[in-house]
């Protein structure tokens, strides 16, 4: 999204964009945003405002190896089930499928934060098995600091949408914005 805001500032002289961070679900009418991008892990709730879906992030399930030490290995989701987790305040469960079936198995939450950051950083100190964006714990699987749980299995992906007040009025700039994400995030 950055990305697209810095091309479209530059692009167009005049245009003007602010930006917020929240971690909690925000409705565009009520604070006269044009546009809201939110994230969710299921299908998306019946807010009545008008969403598209604009792209996915693949996850992953990630220990340290000092958390890997003091507790079994994890060869299947369900082994999940008993482990402390970092979880995001949503996550009652985790979803994953094979090349058979798909599982869901329930979070046991040791510590939730809305923050990807901190749920990483927890992770790192070895306080639990988390459920993380791949590109955010790419570096650290690297450098050997997070290993990769399960990967014979695919979890569920995060799900990036694009909240507008209407269908109708759409300012010019809003659909260029989205236009524009749509050729960034395209194949």
């Amino acid at each position: 999204l950055g990305a697209v805001a810095c091309s479209m500032l530059a692009r167009y002289r005049d245009l003007r964009i602010d930006i917020d961070v929240e971690h909690g679900r925000i409705d565009p009418l009520d604070r006269s945003y044009d546009i809201v991008f939110s994230y969710y892990d299921g299908d998306r709730p019946d807010s009545g405002r008008v969403a598209r879906r604009v792209f996915e992030l693949k996850r992953g399930i990630f220990a340290s190896p000092a958390f890997l030490e003091r507790y079994p290995r994890v060869k299947a989701p369900q082994d999940l089930a008993e482990l402390p987790a970092i979880a995001s305040p949503a996550d009652a469960e985790w979803t994953f499928t094979d090349a058979k079936q798909s599982h869901s198995v329930p979070v046991r939450a040791r510590m939730r934060s809305p923050n990807a950051e901190v749920r990483r950083r927890a992770t790192l100190e070895g306080l639990g098995v988390s459920r993380i964006v791949l590109t955010f714990c790419d570096e650290h699987v690297r450098r050997g600091l997070l290993q990769p749980l399960l990967p014979d299995y695919v979890c569920a992906p995060l799900r990036i949408y694009a909240l507008l007040p209407g269908r109708r009025l759409v300012p010019p700039k809003v659909r260029t914005f989205l236009e524009m994400l749509d050729r960034k995030s395209g194949p």
